[in-house]
């Protein structure tokens, strides 16, 4: 087993989190997953592949725990997808501190306790490997009420750039901003679908996909630092009301 490819990913067990480990489940890679919603993590099916870790990316004591589970387990790690976050939206003179921090905390702050305690074991067993975390379109643009969602995303490609040339050239680290995905058992209108350029909505397997070509050293391996916007176009299309 020490031998198959090892990736973890953080919010692993719902939506775009839950899609992209179950793609690379699917593609004979063995898979961590660590997130905070316990009975999500309790209705994924058992897979000798998978290794499911109930946990809160902002703390660090969990985080470092999660991957010596994973060094028990499979003995390695190659890759690391940071997903974990929460929205927090809210109009901004009802925002208050606890409620900022509680954003930043989780969907930055657990991208770099991730990337902390798990670069090492890269280095350890694979030598060379990535990282891609997945931001958003709201890191480029914004609606009213975004301001600890929004200030999350942006520091992600901050983050991203600033680790890609820590880690280099042993670790690439790319970044994502998905536009609107559509999470599981979600439908919109024909309306909704047509405003993108593309003419639908994203779905999972558009961001998982990515993600597959992001990791792959023989695809992407003169790739790093970047962000790649996956949004049907939207960030392209000038709209006035």
């Amino acid at each position: 087993m020490e031998n198959r490819k090892v990736i973890v990913v953080s919010g692993g067990a719902r939506n775009i989190g839950k899609g992209i480990a179950l793609h690379f489940l699917r593609n004979g890679w063995l898979v961590g997953i660590i997130d905070f919603d316990k009975k999500a993590l309790e209705e994924l099916n058992e897979n000798k592949n998978l290794l499911k870790f109930h946990g809160d990316v902002s703390d660090e004591y969990a985080v470092s725990e999660f991957y010596i589970s994973i060094k028990e387990r499979f003995g390695r790690l190659d890759a690391i997808v940071n997903n974990a976050a929460v929205g927090g939206f809210r109009n901004f003179l009802d925002l208050t501190v606890s409620e900022w921090k509680r954003v930043i905390d989780i969907n930055l702050t657990g991208y770099f306790l991730m990337a902390r305690f798990g670069v090492p074991l890269i280095l350890e067993s694979a030598k060379k490997g990535a990282i891609v975390n997945i931001s958003s379109t709201r890191a480029l643009m914004s609606e009213p009420g975004n301001e600890a969602y929004s200030a999350s995303k942006a520091g992600i490609l901050g983050l991203t750039h600033a680790l890609a040339n820590s880690l280099g050239p042993n670790i690439r680290v790319n970044a994502i901003c998905p536009g609107w995905i559509l999470h599981e058992g979600e439908t919109v209108s024909e309306a909704d679908h047509k405003q993108h350029l593309t003419g639908r909505a994203g779905n999972i397997e558009d961001v998982a996909q990515l993600v597959d070509f992001l990791i792959d050293e023989n695809k992407s391996g003169f790739i790093t630092g970047q962000y790649f916007v996956v949004d049907g176009g939207m960030t392209k299309k000038m709209i006035y009301i």
